[in-house]
């Protein structure tokens, strides 16, 4: 069994959590937190042994009724692989720790390539983390992006790719980034910082992005345009999509024109946290054109890198060397069906 720590049990690290819980070649060993909060009472009640940053608050959790497992140090010292699940720039900080205790890390894409020297995405570039003992897996937008892109790219070959993200304003439980009255560039410039991300992992794709911040909370909207290097067959497109494990088609017969109504849609079908791991493309807005490719597709922001991260601890300690083997065994064990 590969022994999981996780550093930072927040909107992804407790998700990250759950996942690896239900995956028959991992265990949870431990997660941690700075602070008593909702999230440390959750982490108690699934039974993940609990550790924190400064061991001195340690009577500040017991008051609280949250026993303390130790150090994260402690922590570190009873895994194999830690996922670093800290807010952005943190995990710059925290490499130095993991280096000491002699673990493998991943990094989530809050923090910059750097941080590792390589950016992961399941379906793009799965052999590149092979054995690697640290590895940035990007973030919700990027994810979204390369998955699409490179389905496509492998097709037709991809000129060039226009790409606007339409970015939520904060996640359902952050209060401190509301009320918002305002569309916010995001940023003024162009292009957006996604771009650059995704050729951290495509490094080939000519991409030029922009983002704008809009008041929701559910999840962002991609307006996505490729120019392909041969002419596009939409009925192709379409069958392409329904086959890659990690995008899913939002069917016109749904009768979602939605993030609101794809977030409920998934609770229905009984997501934990109604949660969606894959790009889910409306299959209403592809417009192909010659070589003019057009979709919309949502991203959840809490969600999708949750199943890649699982994919890149077996590619980090080398259980599993064939991507398709990892993502299916990922998918299965989380119930992952396809929705469209």
């Amino acid at each position: 069994m590969i022994r999981v720590a996780i550093n930072g049990y927040g909107t992804i690290g407790k998700r990250v959590a759950d996942a690896v819980t239900c995956q028959p070649d991992m265990e949870i060993v431990g997660v941690s937190k700075t602070k008593p909060s909702a999230e440390a009472y959750v982490a108690a009640s699934r039974g993940f042994p609990l550790y924190i940053a400064d061991i001195t608050k340690r009577d500040v959790f017991e008051k609280a009724g949250i026993a303390v497992a130790g150090s994260v140090e402690e922590m570190l010292a009873e895994c194999d692989i830690v996922i670093d699940a800290t807010p952005g720039g943190m995990g710059a900080r925290n490499r130095a720790l993991y280096e000491k205790a002699g673990v493998k890390a991943i990094f989530q894409g809050g923090e910059d390539h750097e941080v590792a020297g390589i950016s992961f995405s399941s379906s793009c570039n799965y052999t590149e983390a092979l054995g690697k003992d640290a590895v940035r897996v990007v973030s919700c937008n990027t994810t979204g992006l390369c998955r699409i892109i490179k389905l496509v790219d492998d097709e037709y070959g991809v000129r060039k790719v226009r790409a606007t993200m339409i970015r939520r304003g904060g996640d359902p439980g952050d209060i401190k980034r509301g009320p918002i009255d305002a569309i916010v560039l995001n940023p003024v410039t162009i292009p957006s910082h996604h771009g650059p991300d995704v050729k951290s992992v495509l490094p080939e794709i000519n991409i030029v992005t922009t983002a704008v911040i809009v008041p929701t909370t559910m999840m962002h909207m991609h307006v996505v345009q490729m120019d392909l290097k041969k002419p596009g067959d939409r009925d192709r497109i379409i069958e392409l999509i329904t086959a890659h494990p990690r995008i899913g088609l939002v069917r016109p017969a749904t009768g979602i024109t939605s993030t609101a109504e794809l977030k409920e849609f998934m609770n229905d079908l009984g997501r934990p946290r109604s949660d969606l791991w894959e790009n889910g493309v409306f299959e209403g807005s592809l417009s192909v054109d010659g070589d003019d490719l057009c979709l919309f597709q949502a991203i959840h922001q809490e969600a999708d890198v949750v199943v890649e991260t699982i994919d890149c601890i077996r590619a980090m300690m080398g259980t599993i060397s064939d991507p398709r083997e990892s993502i299916a065994l990922t998918n299965y064990s989380l119930g992952f069906t396809p929705i469209g």
